[in-house]
Formats: structure tokens, sequence, C-alpha cells
């Protein structure tokens, strides 16, 4: 027999869930945009440092260039390097900006003959362009994808080297022209092999992030099923089964008498899970669980002593609440079911204490006790419906018992883990029972 989850329940995994970071959508890449933007900054800087050093050469050599073409290439490439400063500084438009000033830099070297008078002048000085050559080949590394920026690397120094060599950009000879630009395609390859090297590795680190991220989001996801299969289980176990289970083992007039009550508490359970969900983000009064927990207390055959002491003003959040009140109703349930004797004999108490910062029930009867190591592990009644339910909001469940001892169940939340240590402490035997539970 089968159970649907509640509405709640299931509106509670998938508020949890739809919180979780997916798969499909990792979070930005925060290493890689970083190094971007230090790369951007670092090309920018190093490119004022050369424009301070390229200006002086430009105004001595500006008497041999013809103008205006002299002025408006010059115009243009110093406006451009701006540009790129300004862009690096604000954090925006790093590679529309530092590509413009790439192609600028290129078709001022392709037009540079056109601004030289005589030729002559410049065999033996070297043209204020060629000093920027190096910012134009890293501003490429910044604005274009890898195989274009090793093209950009190899032909613009190339271009600089032949226009040298043609009598028109000075006929400097075919050694100078190739030294220098060998020396620019080295000192260019160096630096775009350390900006791809860097980029690779933020890449990797945000990968790597990627996946540890997804990973995460899958084990919480995985968690917040769990949790909802610890509760759905309850529910098939408190709503249905252990009516079931007492009906068909209802023989005298008072166990059909209870059979019969139980089975309208479990309608009471179903019709409360088939209501709207309540506000999460409000608190329950401890008075109100009391008179709740006393309220199905009094549907059993046999009574309940119940007390509530320091409840008033005080709360605890539904989710926590809600687990509270079935753990407490389902170890009065395993009490009325196991713990044996005639009603006279044996006493039952159930008290609600309100703490600081949480509550705490005990429930307890002078009955027949029982091993709790000995129980098997295919019955709910402790180990789904009390122990789970309670840490599934974060509280703990401890249970106290041996043959012919009676039994004390203690909830809490939230977790006391202080005296859950100290009880370990002082108390390995019981310790180690506590958690596996036993029951109906």
């Amino acid at each position: 027999m089968t159970t649907a989850p509640s509405p709640r329940t299931t509106e509670r995994g998938e508020r949890l869930r739809s919180a979780l970071p997916t798969t499909s959508e990792p979070r930005a890449a925060l290493s890689a945009r970083r190094i971007n933007v230090a790369l951007a900054r670092a090309t920018a800087f190093f490119g004022l440092v050369f424009v301070v050093q390229t200006v002086p050469v430009m105004l001595q050599q500006l008497p041999e260039l013809i103008a205006p073409w002299s002025y408006i290439v010059g115009a243009t490439v110093f406006g451009a390097l701006i540009a790129v400063a300004v862009s690096a500084w604000v954090n925006r438009a790093h590679r529309l900006v530092f590509g413009f000033f790439a192609i600028v830099y290129l078709v001022a070297v392709l037009v540079w003959p056109l601004t030289v008078g005589d030729p002559a002048d410049f065999a033996e000085n070297t043209p204020w362009i060629w000093y920027l050559v190096t910012v134009a080949t890293t501003n490429a590394a910044i604005a274009f994808r890898l195989p274009v920026a090793i093209l950009y690397t190899i032909l613009t120094p190339l271009a600089y080297g032949i226009i040298r060599v043609s009598p028109a950009g000075g006929d400097v000879g075919f050694t100078r022209a190739s030294l220098d630009t060998v020396y620019a395609i080295l000192l260019s390859s160096a630096a775009l092999i350390i900006f791809t090297s860097l980029r690779q590795a933020a890449e990797a680190v945000d990968d790597a992030q990627a996946g540890a991220l997804a990973k995460y989001a899958e084990a919480v996801r995985q968690h917040a099923t769990d949790v909802e299969r610890v509760q759905v289980d309850a529910i098939v176990h408190d709503s249905v089964l252990t009516t079931l289970l007492s009906a068909a083992n209802a023989d005298r007039p008072e166990q059909k008498v209870l059979a019969a009550r139980m089975a309208r508490t479990a309608l009471k359970h179903l019709e409360v899970a088939a209501a709207p969900p309540v506000d999460d983000e409000r608190d329950v009064p401890l008075d109100r669980l009391a008179r709740r927990i006393r309220s199905s207390a009094s549907e059993f055959s046999t009574p309940f002593v119940i007390r509530a002491t320091h409840v008033a003003s005080r709360g605890v959040p539904v989710q926590a609440a809600e687990a509270l009140y079935s753990a407490s109703v389902q170890a009065m349930v395993n009490s009325m079911q196991h713990a044996g004797g005639a009603a006279t004999l044996v006493r039952r108490r159930l008290t609600v204490t309100g703490l600081a910062d949480g509550c705490r029930i005990t429930v307890s009867d002078t009955g027949r006790g029982f091993d709790a190591a000995g129980i098997p592990q295919e019955r709910l009644g402790i180990r789904v419906s009390i122990i789970e339910r309670m840490l599934s909001v974060g509280g703990t469940a401890r249970i106290e018992s041996s043959p012919g001892a009676g039994t004390t169940v203690t909830l809490q939340w939230p977790a006391d883990t202080e005296a859950d240590a100290l009880a370990a402490e002082t108390d390995p035997d019981r310790a180690s029972v506590e958690p596996s539970g036993a029951g109906a």
C-alpha cells in the first residue's frame, strides 16, 4: 500500500531544491573574469608608459613628416591608446576598445610611408611608431581569439619590417629590418604565451569550481529528497500501518474501540497533510503545541498524565513543532501498543517543557520495556517516525528502555549536543543503544 506525499511535504522539498544552484546554470566564472581585468589594466598601464617614451620622439620627428597625415596618424593612435586606458580603468568594453587600437596601429604602420617627407631622414633614425608595436600586439592578445592574436603578432612586426626595407620606409637594409622584426615577434610572443597560460589556468579553476558546486548541489538535493522520504515514510507508518495493525489485532472490545479512535486520528492527519502549507517563517507557540498533544492523548483509551511547564510566550518553528507533535503521538501509540499490563498497573506520563531556545518533550511509562538493540531494522515505529523525524529538523530523540524497567522517550529541539556527549561519556552502553531505536 502506498501513500502520496502531502502537498506540504512536497512543497518543502521543492522549496529547498529551488534554492540550490543547478548543474545546467553554473555560477559565473570569477577567476577568468578577474584575470582578464588584471591583464587589461596591466596592458593599459604599460601602454601609457610607452606613450611617455614615444611622445618626445614623435615631437622631434614631426618636422620631417608630412602634414596633415602625420598629425592624423599621431592623433588617432594616441587617442586610441587613451581610450584603452579609460576602458581598463572603468572595466568596460575591453575587447572592443583594445581591438580597435590594434587595428588602428596596423593601419598606421601600413600608411607610414604616406607621412614621410624624405625617407632618407629615417635611414638612421627609428620611426616613433616602432616603439608601440609591442603595445599593439598585447592589445591584440586581449581583444582577439588565440588564432587571430597569433596571426596579428606575426603579421604586424612583419609589415613594419617590409616597409623599413622598402625605399619609402627608409631602405635600412635587410639585417636591421630583420632584427627589429624578430625582436618584436619574440617579445610579443612571450606576452601572448603568458596571457594565454594565465587564462587557461583561470578557466581550469573555474571549471573545477563549477564541478564542485554541481556536486555539492546534487548532494544537497539528494539530502532534501532523503528528508522528504523520511517524512513520507513517517506519514505512511503513522496514518496507515499503525491503524491497520491495531485493527488486525483487535480481539477485545476495548481494542476495537482503540482501533476506531486511531482510524479517526489517522483521518485527521491526512486532512492536515492535505491542507494548504503554513507559513514556515512563523513560530508555533508552545502552549498551542501542548494543547494539540493533549487533544490527541485524549483519544486513547488509557489516559496519559500530561504536564506543561514554561510554555508561555515561547515558540518553535513550524517544522520543528510538526516533528515534535508527530513524534510525541507516535511515542504514545507505541506505549499503548507495547507497554502491556493492565491500565491500573502501567502509569503513563507526558511532559512538555519550554527551553530558552526550544522545547523538550518526555513520554514515559512503567510498562514492560524492551531491548532496543534487538528490534529489527524493518520496524519503523521509532527509527523513522521518531528518531529520523527529529533528526530531519535538527532535533534529537533519546530512547531509554530495558526489559521490565519501562520506557522513556525524550524529544528535544534544537539538538542538545552537549547533553548527548555527556551521556555517551558517562554511559557508553546506553549511548550506543539509543540511535538504533525500537518500537512498532
